[in-house]
Order: structure tokens, then sequence, then C-alpha cells
């Protein structure tokens, strides 16, 4: 049973999410200009943002569409790579927002980087669903209305990498994860998935960096656990001296 947000509470969580929905869907202002630029009409690049709705498998699309044959399986290994992605944040999302009939449906398409990262990162269920719906409908109705914006005025801006929007959602995601590093072991991790990212990057597809350095940081939190853990018979804290283990995972006696 979860329960209701104050008012407070759920004004911080929806200006949350709408930071990181700004941050994110004007960036779709840069696949809508490189989209036209690779080939696609208007309506061909709005339909990919309506339908697909996946930023990085969107641009993996336009670039066989730029580079020909030869980028296609680059390409398709990212996109491939991204929806695999996508789908073990579904095994996340599915828990956290309980859902059914239509209503998934809208969430599946909604499952996206930033609903999952800011509905994972609240504590309370009701702040979670919030969470996830508006970041998720705002990203959703931003990046459409940016994808149209640069189809149609994409030349005339020029690089959207100049107005920093490349940057944007990279800074939203940064702002949100760091009050969730509370340890020293946490920092540590994400220091290293962040240097791993960075030396892969210049030598691999959009999207597979992101990909390596989480599988990093998996393999840091596993290793971590495997040597912090009592070695067997397990004796946890709060089991007292002697005894089975009631009260918590069972000791070995």
């Amino acid at each position: 049973m979860s329960t209701a947000l104050s008012p407070e509470r759920r004004a911080r969580v929806i200006r949350q999410a709408l930071s990181v929905a700004v941050a994110t869907g004007t960036y779709g202002i840069s696949f809508g200009a490189l989209s036209v630029a690779s080939g696609l009409s208007i309506l061909q690049t709005q339909a990919l943002s309506l339908l697909l709705f996946s930023g990085g498998s969107q641009f993996a699309f336009v670039g066989i569409m730029a580079a020909g044959a030869s980028g296609g399986p680059a390409a398709i290994a990212t996109s491939t790579l991204l929806g695999v992605r996508n789908g073990l944040y579904g095994l996340q999302v599915a828990r956290m927002l309980d859902v059914r009939g239509l209503r998934k449906v809208f969430a599946a398409q909604l499952t996206i980087d930033e609903s999952t990262a800011v509905g994972v990162a609240q504590p309370e269920a009701a702040a979670a669903r919030l969470g996830f719906w508006t970041t998720g409908l705002g990203v959703f109705i931003l990046w459409n209305v940016a994808t149209l914006v640069g189809a149609i005025v994409g030349d005339a801006m020029g690089d959207p990498r100049r107005y920093g929007l490349d940057a944007a959602a990279a800074a939203a995601f940064c702002a949100l994860l760091w009050p969730r590093l509370k340890s020293k072991d946490a920092v540590a991790i994400a220091a290293l998935a962040a240097v791993i990212a960075v030396l892969v990057a210049p030598h691999a597809p959009a999207g597979v960096p992101v990909l390596v350095a989480a599988c990093t940081a998996l393999l840091a939190g596993v290793w971590r656990r495997a040597h912090h853990d009592p070695a067997p018979p397990h004796q946890w804290p709060h089991d007292a001296p002697g005894t089975t283990g009631t009260a918590g995972p069972e000791t070995v006696t």
C-alpha cells in the first residue's frame, strides 16, 4: 500500500521530472535536422519520433541513411543493444507501476532512460509512479515538438551542438545521480564507469559506451558484494551469536 504524497513532495517530483524532460526533449531538434539531412522527409522523420521514440535507435537509423550500406551493421548492432537495454528497464518498470491493459501499452512506449531513471530515484512508490509518467510524457511531447522544429528549420539553426543541446541530457542525468552517491564505494563505481565510457566512446557506435559503462558498474557491484558478505557459515550482524537467525537470512550452524 502506498501513501498519498504531500503537495510539496508532489511539486518536487514534478519539478525534477520536467527538468529532465526539458533537457532531453530539446535535443530532438538535432534528430530532426539530421534526419532530414539524411534524406528522410519531414513526415517520415516525425513518424520515427512518434512510433519508435528511442533517441539512440533513431539516430542509428538515420545513420544508415547517411552512411549507406557500409554503416548498416554498426547501426543495427547499436539499435539492437539499445532495445535490449529498454527491455531490461521494462522488468523494473513493470514492478514499479503495476499497470494492466491499455495503460501497460502506454507505459511500454514511455519506458526510456529518463522516465526509468526518475522513477527509480524516488523512495516512495507513489512518487516513483508520478516521476515515471511525468517524465515519460514530458519527454515524448517535447521530443516530438523539437523533432518537428529541427526538421523544418534545422539548416537555418546550424549544428545544435553549438547551443550545448548534446550535453543537456547528460547534465540532467548527473544532477539526478549525484544525490544517490552516498558512499565512497558508490562514488568510486560511478567514477570508474564514467572513465570507461569516455575511453570507449571514440571507438564504438553511439549508445554502446553507455552499455559498457553499465556492465562495468554491475560487475563492480557484484564484486563488492562478493567481498563484503561474510564467509560461510554466514553470521549476519542482526543475528545473535548461537542462534539460527530466524529474524533474517538463514544462519548455518
